[in-house]
């Protein structure tokens, strides 16, 4: 009855479609950074991102364009400077992670009068995310998977194994910087829904999850989908119940659901 009846409002209506887009473009794009292990490189990315959003502030543009802009900003400098400079790649990350957020809170801080509430913006909240928001969510999730369906062979050639992937003449530096793109876009929709600081975890638990029970990238990927809806639904349904925080309840929900499978791998037994 009580689940009933919170499904009548528009708000959780939202929620629910925040989360299924959200479970989508995880699912997909959480499995390359997994299996590339491109853990560092994403949450370096997510955290660069508070920097547009203050950008955006400052601007006098809605935060989460300046997010989307200075994210993928950051992403094809990464991939430029990766494949032309000799830098350690933590390093780059690091240096890229603070300067992220270090230009967020200067930006905020010339903000002239009221300075914005950015609770939701590093924390998130699922149950706030408007219709324009979710119009943004559908756009970028169809764009993610048609990128994906086009270019599935040559995207998991360059993530299992590079060297095999130049010797079949594939553009590897390209398609590299292109997947860093796709994870950038992938974290300013994730942003409404878990924050800033949550990113990381809701974009690589249910593909490491999915990856203890697949052999093969396709089922890892529709597995990692699944499992998302399953955290993040019950993470948004679990939140209203105890009345605590929706994005950190996901968050808690993936994380017990990762180390359930971690429990019940053949590894752990070892």
């Amino acid at each position: 009855m009580m689940e009933a009846g919170i499904l009548g409002y528009i708000f959780f209506q939202n929620a629910l479609l925040a989360a299924v887009f959200a479970s989508i473009v995880c699912g997909i794009i959480g499995s390359y950074v997994v299996v590339k292990q491109m853990v560092s490189i994403s949450g370096g990315i997510s955290h660069a991102a508070f920097g547009g959003v203050g950008l955006g502030y400052l601007a006098g543009i809605n935060p989460i364009a300046g997010a989307f802009l200075f994210t993928i900003f950051v992403a094809l400098g990464i991939g430029i400077l990766k494949d032309k400079t000799s830098q350690n790649l933590d390093t780059l990350v690091g240096a890229v992670w603070a300067a992220g957020m270090a230009i967020g809170i200067i930006s905020i801080s010339l903000v002239p009068g009221y300075t914005p509430d950015l609770f939701g913006y590093l924390f998130g909240n699922i149950l706030l995310v408007p219709a324009s928001d979710l119009s943004m969510m559908a756009g970028l999730s169809i764009l993610i998977v048609a990128v994906v369906l086009m270019l599935f062979t040559q995207l998991q050639a360059v993530t299992f194994d590079e060297e095999y992937a130049r010797v079949m003449n594939l553009p590897v530096t390209w398609l590299s910087i292109l997947l860093l793109v796709l994870i950038a876009v992938t974290v300013v929709m994730l942003i409404r829904v878990v924050g800033i600081i949550l990113v990381i975890a809701l974009l690589t638990l249910p593909a490491a999850t999915a990856r203890k029970f697949t052999t093969k990238l396709q089922s890892m990927m529709v597995v990692s989908v699944l499992l998302g809806l399953v955290f993040s639904t019950g993470g948004l349904f679990l939140s209203y119940l105890l009345d605590v925080p929706s994005g950190a309840t996901i968050i808690l929900l993936a994380t017990a659901g990762f180390a359930g499978s971690l429990l019940v791998s053949r590894e752990f037994f070892k």
